[in-house]
């Protein structure tokens, strides 16, 4: 009988260990990405030269939003279709380069975690955007798995802190400024309901102009999970959510919704980003016959 269970001690304490060293490793990749090898090649690229044309990466190597980046895809080359845009869509970050860089108006971080591009394929980036060109990022690529010091000053401005556990996904109501680019406000209420992860940031987006906001008290910010004790904090009452800003000679915007793959049938939630797409390419929709 003892030796029957010092075996079901033993199968139990093994088994924790296990879920100890499982959990410690997800912990380790939302922070940090897994070790990548950065896909060097130049891709074959064929764009149509009357249409702007937009780079659509979705590449992880932390959490992966799949449902979001799937669900994304046809939206997104919907949206391209009745505004006579292109969409080059990859994952591979061989395209990180001056010369392919250059052909297109702006590139979109679609829910991107982790470690993406190598030094070069990230200066060329930096390059592109502070002479002239524009990037957006979603959701997920605003976490802190990047670790690229100028793309979190001049895509964020704001450290990621946690996003809430209890519950992970709340309603709250996105409020729009109106002091903002009329282009990015464009066809957006006032006001709108909308279900997400609502990511916490350390601060308020430095040197930013705020599109869009939420009441932060008035969410459940708890981000306590296991052995972490000290996320049980939010933003406050101004919680901003989609921002913008110059950069050198070009534009960045960020909005931290988007977490799963039903923002995407949020008609305000695509329309924030269709005319986060506008504004990179100084047109409104009016403009564009819309």
């Amino acid at each position: 009988m003892k030796k029957f269970f010092k075996i079901v001690l033993w199968s139990v304490l093994s088994l924790l260990v296990l879920l100890v060293a499982a959990a410690s490793l997800f912990i380790y990749k939302v922070k940090n990405g897994f070790p990548v090898s950065y896909e060097t090649d130049k891709p074959t690229i064929d764009l149509p030269a009357d249409k702007p044309a937009i780079l659509l990466f979705s590449k992880t190597t932390g959490f992966r939003h799949g449902e979001s980046i799937d669900a994304s895809r046809p939206v997104i080359k919907a949206m391209a279709e009745r505004n006579n845009w292109s969409v080059y869509e990859t994952e591979e970050g061989g395209v990180f380069n001056a010369d392919q860089l250059k052909q297109f108006k702006v590139v979109v971080f679609n829910n991107c975690t982790g470690r993406l591009l190598d030094e070069q394929q990230q200066q060329a980036l930096a390059n592109y955007v502070e002479g002239g060109g524009s990037l957006i990022g979603i959701h997920g690529a605003g976490d802190n798995s990047h670790h690229w010091p100028w793309y979190e000053a001049n895509l964020l401005g704001a450290e990621f802190s946690h996003h809430p556990l209890s519950p992970q996904f709340q309603k709250a109501d996105v409020n729009v400024e109106s002091t903002v680019d009329s282009t990015l406000t464009q066809k957006l209420p006032k006001s709108w309901n909308h279900e997400d992860e609502w990511y916490i940031f350390f601060g308020q987006p430095k040197g930013a102009k705020i599109v869009s906001y939420i009441n932060g008290d008035k969410i459940i910010p708890d981000g306590n999970i296991l052995w972490t004790r000290d996320k049980n904090f939010g933003m406050g009452k101004y919680h901003p959510v989609a921002w913008y800003r110059s950069v050198g000679k070009g534009k960045t915007f960020y909005t931290s919704m988007g977490h799963a793959g039903a923002v995407w049938t949020d008609a305000n939630f695509v329309q924030l980003v269709e005319n986060a797409i506008f504004w990179t390419l100084d047109r409104s929709a009016e403009a564009a016959g819309r």
